[in-house]
This record gives C-alpha cells, sequence and structure tokens, in this order.
C-alpha cells in the first residue's frame, strides 16, 4: 500500500516537473519573440528615420535657393552618404541580428563589410572637409573665396568619395584584411558572416576612417570657436553690448535682411544706443553675415561633437579586440549595440539640422508641406508654397514700385499738358 502511494506520488511529480519545464520553455519562446519585435522595430525605425531624414535634407537644398551655399555642398554629400549607410549596411546587419544567419552567401557577405567600411569613411571624411570650409570662413575670412571655389569643393568631393575605396574594396575582396584562419572558416561556414580583421589592417582602417580624419577636426574647431569669442569681444568692445542686444532680437527674417521697424531702420535703432556708435548698412551686413557663420559653426560642431559619441566606442571595441585577437573578449551583444550606436548617427544629422538651424527648420517646413500638399491637392495650389517666395516676393515689390513711379510721371505730364492747353 505504501509502495503504491509512494509510486504515484512520484509519477504526480514527474508530470508536474514536466508541466512546469514545459511552461518555461513556452516562456522562454514568447520572450525570445518579443525581443525580437523590440529589436526589429528599433532598427527598423532606425533605418527608416536615416533614409527619410536624409533624403529630407537633399530635397530641401535642392528645392531652397537661399540653402545652395558652398557649405551645403558638403552637408548635401553627407546626408546621400548616410542614406547609403541605412540602405546598404544597416539593411544586412539587421537581418543577421533578426534571422541569426547570414542569408546571402560568401561574396555578398564581402560586399556587405566593403560598403559598410566605405561609406562609414566617406561620413567622416565629409565632416573634416565641413570643418576645413568652416575654418577657412570664419579665421580666414579674406582667403575663403579664394581656398573655396566651386572647382576646389567639387574636387574635395571626389577625393571624399574615392578615398575610401583604397581601404574598402581592395583589401577586403583581395583577402588582405583578415587572417588565412579566418578566411578557411569562411569557406567552411558560407552562413556566417563575420568581419575580422588583422592587426595591421585595424590599425591602418581606424586611423584613414577615424583618428586622423577626427583629430583634424578637433583643432580646426578648437580655431574656430577660439575665432568666434574674439570676434564677439571685439563686437562687444566696437559696439556696446545694446547693438548685440538689438542684433539678436527677432528683427531679421530668415534671408538675414533687416526687417523694418515701424518705419525706421536699423542704423537709427544703433545710433540710438550712444553718440559713439556709428552703424551703416554695411557693418550691419557684416555683423549679421558673421553672426549667421558663428551659429552654421556652432550647428556644425554640435554634428562634428555627436558624430564622436556615435562612433568613438565603436572603433575603441575594434581597435582593441583586433590588437588583443582572442586575449580580449567581448560578447556578441556588446558589439551589435556598438555598431548600431555608430549607425544611429546617420540618423541624427537631420535631426540636428532641424534643431538648431532655423534655415534647415524653415525648409524642412516647407518641404513637407510641399510634399503632403501635393498628394492631396492638384499641383496649381503649389505655388503658394514655392521655396522661391522671397525672390517672387521681391519681384512683385519691385514691380508695385516701378507701377508707381509710371503712374506718377504720366500724371506729371497730364497735368502739365493740361496747364499748357489753358
Amino acid at each position: 500500500m505504501d509502495g503504491a502511494i509512494l509510486n504515484a506520488t512520484v509519477s504526480t511529480f514527474n508530470e508536474t516537473a514536466a508541466g512546469l519545464s514545459k511552461n518555461g520553455t513556452a516562456l522562454v519562446e514568447w520572450t525570445t519573440v518579443f525581443s525580437k519585435v523590440f529589436y526589429t522595430s528599433i532598427m527598423g525605425t532606425i533605418i527608416l528615420a536615416s533614409i527619410c531624414g536624409n533624403l529630407l535634407v537633399i530635397v530641401s537644398v535642392m528645392r531652397h535657393r537661399k540653402l545652395r551655399i558652398i557649405t551645403n555642398y558638403f552637408v548635401v554629400s553627407l546626408a546621400f552618404a548616410d542614406m547609403l549607410v541605412a540602405m546598404g549596411a544597416m539593411t544586412f546587419n539587421a537581418s543577421v541580428q533578426i534571422f541569426e544567419t547570414w542569408l546571402f552567401g560568401y561574396f555578398m557577405c564581402d560586399v556587405w563589410n566593403s560598403l559598410d567600411v566605405y561609406f562609414s569613411t566617406a561620413s567622416i571624411l565629409h565632416l573634416c572637409c565641413i570643418s576645413v570650409d568652416r575654418y577657412y570662413a570664419i579665421v580666414k575670412p579674406f582667403k575663403y573665396p579664394i581656398n573655396m571655389t566651386k572647382r576646389k569643393v567639387a574636387c574635395m568631393l571626389v577625393h571624399t568619395w574615392v578615398a575610401p575605396a583604397v581601404i574598402a574594396f581592395i583589401p577586403i575582396f583581395q583577402g588582405w584584411y583578415t587572417t588565412e584562419e579566418h578566411q578557411l572558416f569562411r569557406r567552411q561556414n558560407p552562413q556566417k558572416c563575420v568581419f575580422k580583421v588583422n592587426k595591421l589592417y585595424a590599425i591602418i582602417s581606424s586611423s584613414i576612417s577615424f583618428w586622423i580624419p577626427c583629430t583634424i577636426m578637433i583643432f580646426t574647431y578648437l580655431a574656430i570657436f577660439k575665432e568666434a569669442n574674439h570676434q564677439e569681444k571685439a563686437i562687444h568692445a566696437r559696439f556696446g553690448n545694446q547693438a548685440l542686444i538689438n542684433h539678436s532680437r527677432d528683427e531679421h527674417n530668415s534671408n538675414g535682411d533687416i526687417k523694418p521697424n515701424n518705419g525706421r531702420s536699423s542704423s537709427k535703432t544703433f545710433n540710438e544706443v550712444g553718440p559713439s556708435i556709428h552703424c551703416t548698412p554695411t557693418k550691419d551686413r557684416n555683423i549679421i553675415k558673421m553672426k549667421r557663420e558663428h551659429k552654421a559653426a556652432r550647428t556644425l560642431g554640435i554634428i562634428m561633437g555627436t558624430f564622436i559619441l556615435c562612433w568613438l566606442p565603436f572603433f575603441l571595441w575594434y581597435t582593441i579586440t583586433s590588437i588583443c585577437d582572442k586575449s580580449c573578449t567581448v560578447p556578441d551583444q556588446v558589439s551589435t549595440i556598438v555598431f548600431w550606436i555608430g549607425y544611429f548617427n546617420s540618423t541624427l544629422n537631420p535631426l540636428i539640422y532641424a534643431y538648431f538651424n532655423r534655415d534647415f527648420r524653415e525648409a524642412f517646413r516647407n518641404t513637407l508641406e510641399w510634399a503632403f500638399c501635393y498628394l492631396c491637392r492638384s499641383g496649381s495650389d503649389m505655388d503658394a508654397l514655392d521655396g522661391r517666395r522671397p525672390s517672387l516676393r521681391y519681384d512683385d515689390r519691385t514691380r508695385s514700385i516701378y507701377s508707381e513711379t509710371y503712374l506718377k510721371n504720366i500724371g506729371r505730364r497730364r497735368s502739365s499738358e493740361l496747364g499748357s492747353s489753358l
């Protein structure tokens, strides 16, 4: 009797344990599914935001004439590189994270690694060119028209797109970037695509892609901010605090033109500050230009700082693990996180433009209005949203002035004719 009870108790315990095991397995499966859905949504959001945001930058500069300046040539090219990062690098990485295997074969693994290195390097070289452009615009403004012509900018952009191919496509497709052991592993396991590099390639590629350009950008922006502070102190000493306060108010439109102030010019406001201040329209324009250059430098400095914060963890991980080799082991989750933090930089740049730069913010708003209204209204209503509205308003204003002058002359002529006839 006791044996039967014991057997029944053991069988009940086994059934309970089996049930708990099944429930635990089901819980683990649901947790895995939820985590995959969560990661997929985050990666998909980053990819879509990067593509749409950088495309918005390109279209806005194309549509708005006031944004077609030399610096924004680099910005448009940078946006194109960031958009290609999302399309050519993030998508393949996301597929590996979702399916936990490489689905595209041995050759496409080399293509993905090459595009990843190429677009990332092109992005930071664009930022390096932008820092050089801002350096000449603010620190050496008299040499800027000579050193930053359209032809030289075109040469810089060509080199920015060609140079990364030297460390991207050639070493990877020739197999110079990795070890013989890893090459053999890849041939035996084509379903795995791991970017494992040797020490020489890690040092050379990281130096060209990050360390050297980053050092150049840091020194150029230090010189820019030092010169900006010097110019601001000079403005304080020359015009006084009240002049800067008046200029900091909302008395300029988006093009930098001086808004009318109840029929008074801005120079009169400056003259009211004190008898020692004599402002002319030329000085006003110089102050406005200087303030716009400082705002552009601040925006681009924030972009550079964001780039360093996003990519520094990746390049530290990349360099240290490549040099340490097998003695430094890092979990796969850490590798994935530093990869996507770096990718996230391509999504942040358009947000920085929209938040810190008023011209870009207004251009983005105008372009989005144009895009949405184009879908719901006919093209005849698009004239009100045209990016060239300031020039059209100027033409209408000029035409009305000429019309008034013409009518006054006609009136005078008729009155003189009437007087002579009398």
